[in-house]
């Protein structure tokens, strides 16, 4: 699992299902990122998220995945949306030990950004694995001013 103390943090936002400290249902994530604007986190999910007993639901996961893919290219410089999600689940999920999170930008092309996210277990096996479209929606974003956005305007 990857040390995240080196790391530096990104802001939680809100109400963010994901990483929101203002939403009660959030999973809780506290996301990090390096100098190559990989994202990372350790975190070990609890029966909040419970699909199968004792598992990770699989659309726990592949939100995880999916915030962390769309993370890589926020902390790139671009304010973006997911268009497309693809996850393989190869291994299941469990509850209340430590998992590991990973996304990051694999290439851009014209307006499509793609990203790839793993979700890895203890042992180092891979458990679910994503991939992502993402895009810049013209405009979209241009009246959202909240600590979010200025984070990345300081970057």
């Amino acid at each position: 699992m990857k040390i995240t103390t080196n790391l530096k943090q990104l802001p939680e936002h809100g109400k963010c299902f994901v990483c929101g400290t203002q939403n009660p249902n959030s999973i809780g994530v506290k996301w990090y990122y390096d100098e190559n604007n990989e994202i990372y986190c350790n975190i070990v999910l609890t029966d909040k998220q419970q699909g199968p007993p004792k598992y990770a639901h699989g659309g726990a996961s592949a939100a995880l995945l999916d915030e962390a893919m769309g993370f890589a290219a926020w902390v790139a410089g671009y304010k973006i949306m997911s268009v497309n999600l693809n996850i393989n689940y190869l291994k299941p999920v469990p509850l209340g030990v430590p998992i590991h999170i990973h996304g990051k930008i694999q290439n851009k092309s014209g307006k499509k950004i793609f990203a790839k996210g793993e979700i890895t277990l203890e042992n180092g096996d891979i458990a679910v694995e994503g991939t992502s479209i993402l895009i810049e929606p013209n405009g979209f974003f241009k009246d959202i001013d909240d600590d979010y956005n200025k984070f990345f305007k300081n970057k």
